[in-house]
């Protein structure tokens, strides 16, 4: 008889892939500081190392640029591209002096000139070249000179690398320079040397290149310290201006409240008070004093709402609807309960058109009426509407006052045809003002104005 012995085994889920958790592990502040500068060295000095980068042309309206006459003036802007061709040369020349020969001195010549003319186009890569043209120059010029691993003209030229890169650069890609530079001379004096006795110049090259790159981090600091200064006395110019204006305007608002406000509401009482003044008044006066105070109320209500906005640092749309060229009939039945004598004509497809346009029409229209009641009482005038292709058309023109007219013009101009002017210059449009040959005024408004389905045709 066999049994058989089953064997209750329970599942296990199979063990994740090598590394599935590592981002999980807890890393040390060392571990990170060490990544960190890790990333930083391949940022700075490997991505896009020989990126084409060209020194750009120095402004020529510095302190001493400015003092130089006309022609020199421009070519001082090619003072930067000057000086390192300058520096270039000399560590060229440091470079082929000495007892090497002719071809070994052209060689290490150029070996200490193309590094720093390489720092006027790629200045990260003119770095890398410095570093590899050092070793070459030392196995070229060991024979004769006593000093390893940076020959004279190849410690000039490293330096003035160094130099150049700083300012083009980021201090802190300046400081990993140095750091690569640090190392290299380190593992060449004790790694290359070859048991050949040399005098070593690391630490001058060390001491010299960290002087300068402190005079380059210094400058690069006060000039952002002069940006930030500079950018926040903008910020400060520009709040002190907006508060000005600000305090302007809530000036003029005082002003307005205080004369024109003080005057309309006399105006609105008194209109309202007249008739109980009257026994029997009649109909038509009555009609006319209701008219009067329906005008100064609504003029008192425009009047808050202009000041509002003067008083508002933010202008805001107003919550009540703006006139439109469909409340004109309205406009006119007030200016006829006003005495004047107005028709209006129209012509062309009437079409809704943008908003800005609806309400300037308006106020030229209203203001021009305006006009014709202080300037010539007792004229007639007529308002003509032309809705045309790609805009809108107006003419307002009035009579000459009649002789016998028992009010007075309004002596002066006052700023209405300026402010038609200035909304329809907002609006790109054109405008002409002027006396017609019978005495009258006439006004010619064009609005340009294109709508959707102008826009699409």
């Amino acid at each position: 008889m066999y049994v058989t012995e089953t064997t209750h085994t329970q599942s296990m889920p199979p063990e994740p892939p090598d590394g599935a958790f590592e981002p999980y592990k807890p890393r040390s502040p060392e571990f990170r500081a060490a990544m960190d500068a890790l990333r930083g060295l391949r940022q700075e000095l490997f991505h896009d190392a020989f990126a084409y980068r060209p020194l750009p042309r120095a402004s020529t309206d510095g302190r001493f640029a400015r003092r130089l006459p006309g022609p020199l003036r421009e070519y001082a802007a090619w003072g930067p591209h000057a000086l390192i061709g300058a520096a270039g040369l000399v560590a060229m020349l440091i470079a082929s002096d000495s007892f090497n020969g002719a071809a070994v001195n052209l060689v290490l010549g150029l070996l200490a000139l193309v590094p720093v003319l390489l720092t006027m186009v790629r200045p990260v890569g003119a770095f890398w070249l410095s570093m590899a043209a050092t070793p070459v120059a030392a196995a070229l010029g060991s024979e004769w000179d006593t000093e390893w691993p940076w020959l004279p003209g190849s410690l000039a030229c490293h330096l003035i690398v160094l130099t150049v890169v700083a300012i083009r650069t980021r201090p802190r890609t300046a400081a990993w320079m140095w750091v690569l530079t640090a190392v290299y001379g380190v593992a060449a004096e004790t790694v290359f040397r070859g048991g050949h006795y040399f005098g070593s110049d690391t630490m001058e090259l060390l001491f010299l290149s960290a002087l300068s790159l402190l005079g380059v981090t210094v400058r690069h600091i006060r000039s952002e310290a002069r940006q930030e200064v500079t950018a926040q006395q903008t910020v400060t110019a520009h709040e002190r201006s907006r508060r000005t204006l600000l305090e302007e305007r809530t000036t003029i608002a005082r002003e307005l409240h205080d004369v024109v406000a003080h005057h309309m509401s006399v105006v609105a009482i008194q209109a309202e008070a007249a008739p109980y003044r009257v026994e029997n008044p009649p109909p038509e006066l009555e009609k006319a004093f209701v008219t009067i105070r329906e005008n100064a109320v609504a003029a008192l209500t425009e009047l808050r709402r202009v000041l509002g906005v003067v008083r508002a640092e933010d202008y805001e749309a107003p919550d009540a609807p703006q006139p439109t060229l469909a409340d004109l009939d309205a406009l006119l039945a007030n200016v006829r309960e006003a005495g004047l004598t107005v028709d209006k004509g129209m012509t062309g497809a009437v079409r809704e058109l943008p908003q800005g346009v609806e309400l300037s029409a308006y106020r030229i229209v209203q203001e021009a009426l305006s006009n014709t009641l202080r300037h010539a009482p007792g004229a007639s005038a007529r308002v003509e509407i032309g809705y045309v292709i790609g805009g809108l058309g107006l003419r307002i023109v009035n009579d000459p006052p009649p002789r016998t007219a028992l009010l007075k013009p309004s002596p002066g101009a006052g700023h209405g045809i300026t402010g038609m002017r200035e909304r329809v210059s907002m609006l790109n449009g054109e405008m002409t003002a002027a006396p017609t040959a019978e005495g009258g005024y006439e006004v010619t408004v064009f609005l340009p104005a294109v709508t959707a389905a102008e826009g699409d045709a």
